[in-house]
Parts: C-alpha cells; structure tokens; sequence
C-alpha cells in the first residue's frame, strides 16, 4: 500500500510516496516542472516486486515550501538526492531510476559510494543543456522578467499544449494527460516561491558540469542501464549509445514509439526493464 510521507533535509521538507515492503529499494527521479505522478504507471506496472520510492523533488511543480531562502542547483539537487536516501537509510543495493534530468549521473560521480546501482532512463547528458525545444523554452523563460508565471499560465490553457514542439507536447510519443499537466503547472501558475526556486536553478546551471560527470562516470564501476526512447526529440538517441558504452558495467535498451518521457510512453516497458535489471544485478 503507498503511503505519502515527509523527510526533513538540509533545505526543508521533501514529500515522497513510498509502497514499502521487503523488496528492493527503487528511487524513481523525475524531471523539472514535474513531480512523482509521472511515475504512476511504473509504479502500478512494478507491483509488489520491488519497495517503490518516489520522492517530489522542488523543481517548481512541488507543494511542500521548503525553508525560506533556501535555493537549489543541478550540482546542490544532485547532492540533495543523495541526502535523500541518507535520511531514508537506503542501502548500498538501492536502485536509483530517473528520467529527464541528469542528476543522478552528477550524484554517482561526486558520491559514487552512495549510488549502489542507476538506471539512467532519456535524461540530460553530456553537452545537452539546455536540451531540445522544451529545455530551451524553459531556459528562455527564466531570462525575461515574469517568464516562467506567463509560460506556467499559457500551459493552463488545454488547447495550447498540443502546439507540436513546445512544453510538454514535444517531450512525449504521445500527448501527456491533462491532468498530469494540470497538476505540473499548478504550483508555478499560483506559488512565486516555486517559480523563483525553478528560476533559480535555471540560471544556476553550469553546462560544463554535465561534461564532468560523463568524465567521472568511466571509473563508476557498478551495474548501469541506460533507457532511451528511439523517437527522442529532447535527449539525442546516440548520447543513450554513448553513456552505455562510457560506463564500465553499462547496458542499454531502447525503446519504439517512445520520447524523453519514457514512463508515460512506454510504462510496461520500462518497469519490464527496471524489474530485470534490478534482478540481475543483484
């Protein structure tokens, strides 16, 4: 049975789902303007194989404030995920799964020890930032005065949405559900403190260190499976080929009819994979 619990960290409060049980931890990451919900049929599709966590991370779609002037970066959210699992006591066995962004890739390497073993499923990679047409419109957003409440407003509005390469239309094979974005876009229409953490961390983005990570990730000499959608507008096909040829244990599997959001496509396949990968390498 999930249940929605609170862990205090370093920035504040960080609200996760958690189906609990005896199975093997699996941390299941999501992307900006997001939160868990994307996760929703892979957590269904999982079952009882594995304990899912799925924390909301604060990267504007979230509803529980953090501390005030608290602020967030790639490289401080990469090191936040790992304070995470700390705070939960997850065990070097834990499986850390996510999508979008790249996080996870800067947490193994600035804490290879705390990654016990990652599945990196169509994320920011290499010198892929910002990525696509929905990378940059954020990124566009977060330098004009009032850009992300106008874009968080225009992305209210239901029609709007289905404008082929824009938003969330150009992240997915299929069109994302509307009440998925309903609840996304929420927060960052309605909370400055959300939109200004989001702008935040937008404008705090060092390209180079995504780099870095892929030059740390050689030596990271744990099990590694790398997900990607064949149809991948945002996150380039052949960066997926290039990190599971560049980690030391990596395994790659790519997906038909499939795009950047993998656990909205292609949900069946994607638990399928983490459910085998998880398994084996045990």
């Amino acid at each position: 049975m999930t249940t929605t619990q609170q862990t205090e960290l370093s920035v504040g409060p960080i609200a996760y789902d958690d189906t609990g049980g005896d199975g093997t931890p699996v941390v299941l990451l999501h992307g900006l303007a997001q939160d868990g919900t994307v996760w929703r049929h892979v957590v269904d599709e999982l079952g009882t194989s594995v304990r899912c966590i799925v924390p909301t991370l604060p990267y504007g779609s979230h509803r529980t404030p953090l501390r005030p002037g608290a602020q967030l970066s790639p490289h401080t959210m990469a090191l936040l995920i790992g304070e995470f699992a700390d705070a939960l006591e997850l065990g070097d066995d834990t499986v850390f799964v996510e999508n979008d962004a790249g996080r996870i890739q800067q947490l193994a390497a600035l804490r290879p020890d705390r990654v016990g073993r990652m599945v990196v499923a169509g994320c920011e990679a290499f010198d892929n930032y910002p990525p696509g047409p929905g990378g940059k419109l954020l990124d566009v957003a977060s330098r004009v005065p009032g850009g992300l409440a106008f874009l968080a407003h225009v992305l209210s509005v239901r029609p709007l949405r289905r404008v082929p390469g824009t938003g969330y239309a150009v992240m997915s094979h299929r069109p994302v559900p509307h009440d998925l974005i309903d609840r996304w876009v929420e927060p960052l229409r309605t909370d400055p403190t959300a939109r200004a953490l989001l702008h935040h961390y937008l404008r705090s983005t060092v390209r180079t260190e995504m780099m870095e990570a892929a030059d740390a990730l050689r030596t990271y000499d744990r099990p590694a499976l790398v997900v990607w959608g064949k149809q991948d507008r945002m996150m380039p096909p052949a960066h997926g080929r290039r990190l599971a040829e560049l980690l030391p244990q990596g395994r790659l599997v790519e997906l038909d009819e499939c795009g950047t959001l993998i656990p909205l496509d292609r949900p069946k396949a994607l638990a399928s994979a983490i459910g085998d990968f998880t398994r084996d390498s045990a």
